[in-house]
């Protein structure tokens, strides 16, 4: 009996459920928790399983129903409706950066339309800023009423030069019109991303004085035009520049009046043409203290030494030994030291030094090229501004590439010590090189955004002895104390200037009028460049009368630029 008990419970102990294994605490530690394993596992609640299973009853009832909604009650309407009805990618118009001055005043912004266009217009201050600001064309739609130019596009000008940081970017929806063209849902993809603003070192009142005075001095005396910059010497801000004739930034955005614009194409006075950066002009007297400077580092004359000039001076002519070639002063200056010469701006001494006379060694061709390149004369200064043009220097090998088998001779090198024959330069080149000079060396990169540290950094030093600049220092303050400059000798700020005329055609009754310096005298900040442009060749008007009326205004309403 014993035996047949015992093997019966062994049989019944094989079948072990899993419900009935209990575990000791000291093996959990062995099982693989991550696994799930030493847990016992429960059975879901019926509750549960019947809640999820009356929540899924629940939405197919309502998916179902709303089903029947849309295909059975109104399905024709709804069908209708997909048949007739479009959808179409619109373009939502980003809005153009602002243009300030560097006073925080607005220069050029966008003005909201009602019903006309889905994108604001732009306005520009005016007038002396169209040719610094440019203009932009506006996005433009073809014949079947769809946008083929999406963007505004900047045509001129900083709108040109930064288009790419203030054009901002635009974005886009769905709409869903029906035939009627009726909107029945508008849903959008992306959202425009507004342009950049910019802010320029220019100071609008200056900048409006400068072409006030430019424009009436133009319209009132016969000169076909003008232009003007003032920039600082230190970092290359430009706090104005203007070019007058000018066109209208509104006008040529709009492209609509085509009279005017007719009129800005065909006008011989050259509405389009930025005197500034891309027009080139003969610089006359005005490149003579460079020249001054060459003539020092050189050696090829003491600063004190005088020479004399009666009015001319005469050398042979090679094509006819027994005559004589005259090459004249604009006056008899008598005894002329370096100072003087400029501050008189005899063409006598600059001839001399230049090519050499009699007893006197000159530069020569070749070192006149050298200073004046040093100082970035025929070259473009890299301003931020679209078309800039490249100047000039006369040399033997532009006269053989200009004018075949006529060599270059002593009387060429004279004219070019004076700033004539082939000589061409920009009025930013012009500034850049006088400021250096103001400066005691320093070559800035010219710029019109506020606070361009990569353009403030980027200059050269030009390694000349102090006493150099000095002299040439105190004959442009001379020039104004007593010389051609004297127009600029104001009580309020001490300027240093040097005057150019350069004879224009072949009859010479026209010139170009300049005046360059810097102010003020003693602690140089600022350099100015006027040119006026094909003017009468007996006027008493000149370059020199539009900045004194500057100098007078600036001592009112901006005093702190002579501070």
């Amino acid at each position: 009996m014993a035996f047949r008990k015992f093997k019966k419970n062994k049989t019944k102990n094989t079948l072990v459920e899993p419900d009935e294994i209990f575990l000791e605490s000291k093996n959990l530690e062995n099982f693989d928790r991550q696994q799930f394993e030493g847990r016992i596992e429960k059975p879901i609640p019926k509750k549960t399983i019947m809640f999820l299973g009356a929540f899924f009853i629940f939405i197919s009832v309502v998916f179902g129903f709303r089903l029947m909604h849309l295909q059975i009650q109104n399905g024709d309407a709804y069908r209708k409706r997909s048949e007739n009805n479009t959808l179409e990618k619109v373009t939502i118009f980003t809005e153009r950066g602002i243009i300030y001055d560097r006073n925080g005043r607005e220069l050029a912004w966008n003005k909201k339309t009602e019903g006309l266009e889905p994108f604001g217009m732009r306005v520009y201050l005016s007038p002396g800023f169209s040719h610094v600001l440019g203009y932009v064309s506006y996005p433009t739609k073809d014949n079947a009423d769809r946008y083929w130019q999406s963007e505004f596009m900047g045509k001129d000008g900083l709108e040109k030069q930064y288009n790419e940081k203030i054009k901002g970017e635009n974005g886009s929806k769905i709409i869903e019109t029906d035939a009627l063209g009726k909107i029945h849902s508008e849903n959008i993809i992306n959202s425009p991303k507004r342009g950049n603003d910019l802010v320029t070192s220019i100071d609008s009142r200056t900048g409006k004085a400068l072409f006030t005075f430019i424009k009436n001095l133009s319209e009132n005396n016969g000169f076909t035009g003008g232009a003007g910059i003032i920039m600082d010497i230190q970092n290359g801000e430009i706090i104005a520049s203007t070019s007058f004739p000018e066109y209208d930034s509104e006008i040529l955005s709009l492209g609509k009046d085509a009279s005017k614009i007719d009129n800005y194409i065909n006008n011989k006075r050259k509405f389009f043409l930025d005197r500034t950066v891309s027009g080139l002009y003969t610089p006359g007297s005005i490149v003579k203290p460079f020249f001054a400077l060459g003539a020092l580092a050189e050696g090829v004359i003491d600063p004190y030494k005088k020479l004399l000039s009666t009015g001319s001076i005469s050398i042979p002519n090679p094509y006819f030994p027994d005559q004589k070639t005259v090459f004249k002063d604009w006056r008899a200056h008598g005894w002329t030291d370096m100072a003087e010469a400029l501050a008189v701006s005899s063409d006598v001494y600059f001839y001399t030094i230049g090519g050499g006379y009699e007893g006197q060694k000159g530069l020569g061709i070749v070192n006149l090229e050298k200073y004046a390149r040093l100082f970035g004369i025929g070259e473009a200064t890299g301003v931020d501004l679209p078309d800039e043009k490249e100047g000039i220097i006369p040399s033997p090998e532009w006269k053989i590439e200009n004018f075949k088998n006529d060599p270059w001779r002593i009387g060429d090198t004279y004219h070019t010590a004076i700033g004539q024959y082939g000589f061409q330069v920009t009025l930013i080149e012009m500034a850049r090189a006088v400021g250096a000079i103001a400066s005691y060396g320093k070559l800035v990169a010219p710029h019109f955004i506020l606070n361009d540290k990569e353009k403030e950094e980027k200059f050269a030093i030009i390694d000349f002895k102090k006493e150099y600049f000095d002299v040439v220092h105190k004959g442009m303050r001379q020039a104004v104390s007593y010389g051609t400059a004297v127009a600029l000798n104001v009580p309020y700020v001490k300027v240093a200037a040097k005057t150019g005329t350069a004879q224009l055609g072949a009859l010479k009754n026209r010139v170009n009028s300049w005046v360059v310096g810097f102010f003020p005298y003693q602690n140089p900040k600022y350099v100015f460049t006027i040119m006026m442009e094909s003017g009468p060749k007996n006027s008493s008007i000149n370059a020199a009368s539009a900045m004194r009326e500057l100098l007078d205004w600036m001592s009112v309403n901006t005093p702190e630029y002579f501070e």
